[in-house]
C-alpha cells in the first residue's frame, strides 16, 4: 500500500521516483525476489539522489492485465506531483512492466502521458525518446 512518508518537503526539487513492480506468484521464493527487486530500486534511487514517493505492486492475476490497479494509483499520484518536480517510474528491469514489448510500450506511454518517464535500475531510460514521441504525436 502506498505511503507518503518519504515525500520530501516542497522546497526539495530532486526528481520524485515512483517505484513499481508486479508479482504473479504467491510463493515464498517469488516474494523474496520481489523484495530484492524493490530493495534494488530503493538503493538505485538513493544513489541517484532521487526522492522516493513510495512503491506500488500489482499481485496475482492483476499483474498480468493491461489495466493494473496499483499502476493506475501510481499514475494518479504521478499526475498530482508532475507540476511540482520531475517525476519518474522506477522499475528493476523493463520486464517488471511487461515481458511483451508492445504491452510494455503501452504502459510506458501511459507513464509519459501522466507527466513522467521510466527508468530501470540498470540505467536504461525512455526519458528523452518517449517524451519526443509524445510531443511529435501532439504537434
Amino acid at each position: 500500500m502506498p505511503s507518503s512518508r518519504n515525500i520530501a518537503p516542497p522546497g526539495d526539487r530532486a526528481p520524485l521516483a515512483f517505484v513499481y513492480d508486479r508479482c504473479t506468484s504467491r510463493g515464498v521464493r517469488a516474494r523474496d525476489e520481489l523484495d530484492m527487486r524493490l530493495t534494488g530500486c530503493h538503493t538505485y534511487a538513493d544513489g541517484m539522489g532521487w526522492v522516493l514517493a513510495s512503491r506500488w505492486v500489482d499481485l496475482g492475476a492483476e499483474a498480468m492485465r493491461t489495466e493494473r490497479p496499483q499502476l493506475a494509483v501510481l499514475l494518479d499520484a504521478m499526475r498530482k506531483e508532475r507540476g511540482r518536480r520531475e517525476v519518474l517510474c522506477l522499475v528493476h528491469t523493463w520486464g517488471r512492466l511487461a515481458t511483451d514489448d508492445t504491452h510494455r510500450q503501452l504502459l510506458q506511454r501511459r507513464i509519459v502521458e501522466a507527466g513522467g518517464w521510466t527508468c530501470t535500475t540498470f540505467g536504461e531510460s525512455d526519458h528523452h525518446s518517449a517524451r519526443a514521441a509524445l510531443v511529435d504525436r501532439l504537434a
